[in-house]
C-alpha cells in the first residue's frame, strides 16, 4: 500500500515545540495503536525511567491522543507517576497523525548496528561499576 501524502505541515515561527506535563489520565491511547508492548518491554521502559528519568516525552495531539509513546504512558501508569512530560504536535491532518504514529516505530526497525561497537559498548558498561542497572540498555545477555 503506497501513501502519499501531498501536503506538508507549514510551522509557524511561533510553534517552537515545548515540553508540558500532562496528567497520565489525560493522556488517551490511540485504539488503533498497531505496535504491542509485551510485559517484558514495559518493565524494561520502567527500570529505564527510574534509572534515569523521562527522558523521551510523549508526542500528543491538542486534544491528548497519543501520536508516539503508548509504552511509555504505560510504564508511567505501572510506576504510578501522576504526571509526565509530553510534546504537543499541533497541524497535523489525522492522515498525518496515523502515518507519524506508525513512521515513529517502524522506521527505528529499519536501522541496523554496527556490531563491533555495540560489543565495545556493552562490553565496557558491563566492566564498569554502575550504580544503575546494566540491562536498561535493553541488553538480554545481563
Amino acid at each position: 500500500m503506497l501513501l502519499r501524502m501531498n501536503t506538508s505541515v507549514t510551522l509557524a515561527a511561533s510553534s517552537q515545540l515545548s515540553i508540558v506535563y500532562r496528567s497520565t489520565n489525560h493522556i488517551i491511547p490511540d485504539p488503533r495503536n498497531a505496535r504491542r508492548h509485551p510485559r517484558r518491554q514495559i518493565e524494561q521502559l520502567k527500570t529505564s525511567i527510574n534509572a534515569l528519568g523521562f527522558t523521551n516525552p510523549i508526542l500528543v495531539d491538542p486534544g491528548g491522543n497519543i501520536i508516539a509513546g503508548q509504552g511509555r504512558l504505560q510504564a508511567a501508569k505501572a510506576l504510578g507517576l501522576a504526571e509526565i512530560p509530553t510534546i504537543t504536535l499541533s497541524g497535523l491532518s489525522e492522515t498525518q497523525k496515523r502515518a507519524l504514529r506508525l513512521a515513529d516505530n517502524k522506521i527505528a526497525l529499519n536501522a541496523g548496528w554496527h556490531i563491533e561497537i555495540l560489543q565495545q559498548e556493552l562490553g565496557e558498561l558491563a566492566t564498569i561499576n554502575l550504580d544503575i542497572d546494566p540491562t536498561l540498555t535493553g541488553d538480554r545477555r545481563n
